[in-house]
């Protein structure tokens, strides 16, 4: 049974290997081996779940998915949506992501990106009430589209 909880400062080392086991995939899809979320370190990911809304998702004593939200102004900036590579398709993201939309209540949007060659992801997002803004081009091979969710979309 999957439990949605607050990440704390001690679970950063295996959230970052989540993150990493999670992310190959997206660097393989995109043919880059230096994606941010491969190259953040042990301290970067400890200092965000200090100072920001990590959640972890665990089945037993395993994390097995991830989210982060941090606020700018009124805008809950999501980052990070991991699921273990074995877990993936068992609604674990769908679980975070509404646990993040109620763990952060103050929030007036919340927003995240993704890449424009992850259609996957981008199925998730939208079933969950994003809709895309905008895309913007940040590399040859790399397009994000940025996608924002009001508070009471897919309710």
């Amino acid at each position: 049974m999957v439990e949605i909880e607050r990440a704390a400062p001690a679970d950063a080392g295996e959230i970052l290997t989540l993150q990493r086991a999670a992310y190959v995939t997206e660097a393989q899809l995109y043919g880059d081996p230096f994606i941010p979320p491969l190259v953040e370190s042990l301290g970067q990911v400890r200092a965000v779940i200090e100072s920001g809304v990590v959640l972890k998702a665990t089945d037993g004593s395993r994390v097995v998915g991830a989210v982060r939200g941090q606020m700018s102004g009124s805008t809950c900036l999501v980052g990070r949506l991991v699921v273990a590579p074995d877990r993936q398709g068992q609604g674990i993201g769908g679980l975070l992501l509404a646990a993040l939309h109620e763990a952060v209540p103050d929030a007036a949007v919340f927003d995240l990106f993704t890449g424009h060659l992850s259609t996957g992801n981008q199925r998730l997002y939208r079933r969950l009430g994003y809709r895309e803004t905008h895309r913007e081009r940040v590399q040859d091979h790399l397009t994000l589209v940025h996608l924002r969710r009001e508070p009471d979309a897919a309710r």
